[in-house]
């Protein structure tokens, strides 16, 4: 993929996002197309359908579409869901899978987590991190609206979730 096709997917997403319909489904069918691809070439043996997960990533990218910085690039972002995505499958059907690393840019989102888990992972956190980390991450608030709820700034709100994300990781070995 060259640097036009992505230039081309950051566009379309951002009209998406701005709500042009078009440019959305435009943007859903080149992404599950290179979605697909990523599946396909990691699934060496059975047991996993590639659609299922091609499906879960789109699902995953229309609930958290919000959560893309458009000043990054968006490849990384989609190719780090679907890595999550079809680990997430091998570990509901008891595999292990290795994932090269080089492969993905940005950090998952943890989905199959526990309330516990989550109130164990923020109470670790200092009250302003914590406070966004839980608007966006469990709460599923844009940026843009715990910025208004919390009453900072959207840049702000994007370090301190990036400093409690980071802090979270750390204390649970992830980084």
């Amino acid at each position: 993929m060259t640097g036009k096709d992505e230039a081309e997917l950051s566009r379309l997403l951002r009209a998406a996002i701005a709500g042009d319909e078009r440019a959305y489904a435009d943007f859903l069918h080149r992404i599950a197309a290179l979605v697909r691809g990523f599946v396909r070439r990691k699934i060496v043996q059975g047991g996993v359908d590639p659609e299922d997960v091609v499906q879960e990533t789109l699902l995953a990218i229309h609930v958290k579409r919000h959560t893309w910085r458009e000043d990054a690039p968006v490849l990384p972002w989609v190719y780090a869901i679907a890595r999550f995505k079809l680990i997430d499958a091998f570990r509901r059907r008891g595999r292990r899978i290795e994932v090269e690393i080089a492969e993905t840019f940005a950090e998952p989102e943890a989905e199959t987590v526990s309330e516990r888990d989550i109130n164990r992972a923020l109470d670790g956190l200092p009250p302003s991190q914590r406070s966004v980390v839980s608007s966006i991450s469990v709460d599923g608030h844009s940026i843009g609206e715990t910025a208004v709820k919390l009453g900072i700034s959207e840049t702000a709100v994007r370090v301190s979730l990036h400093r409690g994300l980071a802090a979270i990781a750390k204390r649970f070995g992830r980084r």
